[in-house]
């Protein structure tokens, strides 16, 4: 079926302000996307994903100016021993960056792996992407792979004594950073991934994670402070047997923020849990969107959306379970909602099973509303201030989101955060 002229006119005008990067094996992958984005076209307004959260700015030729914010406030993850590795614009910064070895890991850059004849992540670099686009397009991730100037892969074989850290710096106000990251985890390996960083003034970001048999890999990301920052994130993850994948963001400030995770349980009793707790102030709008396919039985999924907004503040989730007839026994759990702290905000909400097995366990529900008054009441007589107040039940309103971390530690960080983030903003 051939594009509407608007949508021709939009990805040609977006792919004239782009040049596909000259390596060596990705070159078949991203002309495959290539071929790909022309077949499903740039976002549109009217299409059914992107109803909820405009995406004009995110395919626009160039990015919208966005100006640099300093949080002065120690880097987010500092206090943890990890294997930093920096990027600046979307441009790798050895300087700020530790040597990439770590004991249980091989870790390569996209930009020089690329010329070598042979390498692991050929084999992942761009498939996961690709099956992640059925049954519903996901064509800013096809621009990535197509078009992303650098990235990581990283195939772990073992169990690092420590996590790799992916810190996104932003330097430019017109930046427009594509970086592509490729995760295989071997057999019985595991890994913590963080990120974090506000990236570029626009940022569109893939992972792709192949997690083996036994494996297990952890994800938190902080996504900030930036108040104009833009940013489209996609990953995509597919499970073995037996595997785990845990994800959770944070996401504070910005003008646009879209999450994308697409889930393929691929094995028998594999486990996903994807979270997010967002605090949204004037002008945020933040869109978290999952789709986890249960493509074996036995499996277990979990999304937990949290989202506090106020001042005009939007923040939309878009969660679906999918159920093969295959995957009997399945246990998929889904809640979003969102704390609206006056009546200018909104949240928008698309929860959806799609079941075809007949023995699950599966649930979904959506809520919004207030601070509640009773709770508020009992704290102001207290002595608390009504500021005070509003800041506990919120942290306390975020909790079940956080604690899908595994860390304790890290969970505790976002905490401390979030606490301090709101008191700032109360002060």
């Amino acid at each position: 079926m051939a594009l509407p002229q608007p949508k021709i006119d939009t990805l040609e005008a977006r792919l004239g302000a782009l040049t596909m990067p000259a390596d060596g094996w990705p070159r078949a992958a991203r002309e495959a996307a290539l071929e790909r984005l022309r077949a499903m076209g740039l976002p549109g307004a009217r299409d059914e994903y992107w109803k909820f959260t405009r995406p004009d700015t995110l395919t626009a030729p160039e990015a919208p100016e966005a100006a640099l914010f300093d949080a002065g406030e120690p880097p987010m993850f500092d206090a943890f021993d990890r294997l930093k590795i920096v990027f600046t614009d979307g441009v790798f910064d050895p300087a700020a960056s530790d040597d990439l070895a770590l004991e249980g890991i091989e870790i390569a850059r996209l930009e020089e792996a690329g010329a070598a004849d042979l390498h692991w992540a050929r084999e992942v670099y761009g498939t996961l992407e690709a099956r992640g686009h059925a049954p519903v397009p996901r064509p800013l991730a096809a621009l990535n792979t197509a078009y992303a100037t650098d990235g990581v892969l990283i195939r772990v074989t073992a169990t690092p004594s420590k996590p790799v850290s992916l810190i996104y710096r932003h330097a430019s106000t017109t930046s427009d950073a594509y970086l592509h990251h490729c995760i295989k985890v071997e057999t019985g390996a595991s890994l913590t991934l963080l990120e974090n960083g506000p990236a570029a003034a626009r940022f569109n970001n893939v992972i792709e994670a192949d997690i083996a048999d036994g494996a297990t890999l952890h994800h938190v990301r902080a996504q900030g402070r930036d108040h104009e920052r833009r940013a489209a994130t996609h990953i995509f993850a597919r499970l073995g047997e037996a595997s785990v994948f845990k994800s959770f963001s944070v996401t504070v400030n910005g003008v646009m923020t879209r999450n994308e995770t697409v889930v393929e349980m691929a094995g028998e009793r594999g486990v996903a849990h994807i979270a997010g707790a967002s605090v949204g102030d004037r002008g945020f709008h933040g869109d978290d969107t999952v789709f986890i396919t249960h493509a074996a039985p036995d499996c277990e999924s979990r999304q937990v959306f949290k989202k506090v907004l106020r001042n005009g503040a939007t923040g939309v989730f878009q969660g679906k379970i999918l159920v093969p007839s295959v995957a009997q026994r399945t246990d998929g759990y889904q809640i979003s909602q969102s704390l609206l702290l006056d009546d200018d905000s909104q949240f928008l909400a698309k929860p959806e099973l799609e079941i075809y097995a007949d023995d699950v366990a599966c649930s979904h529900g959506s809520t919004s509303g207030a601070i509640d008054e009773d709770s508020l009441f009992y704290l102001r007589a207290r002595g608390v201030t009504k500021d005070e107040a509003t800041d506990i039940l919120t942290l306390s309103f975020l909790a079940e989101a956080v604690e899908e971390i595994e860390d304790e530690d890290l969970a505790g960080d976002i905490t401390a955060r979030l606490e301090g983030w709101l008191a700032r903003r109360r002060g």
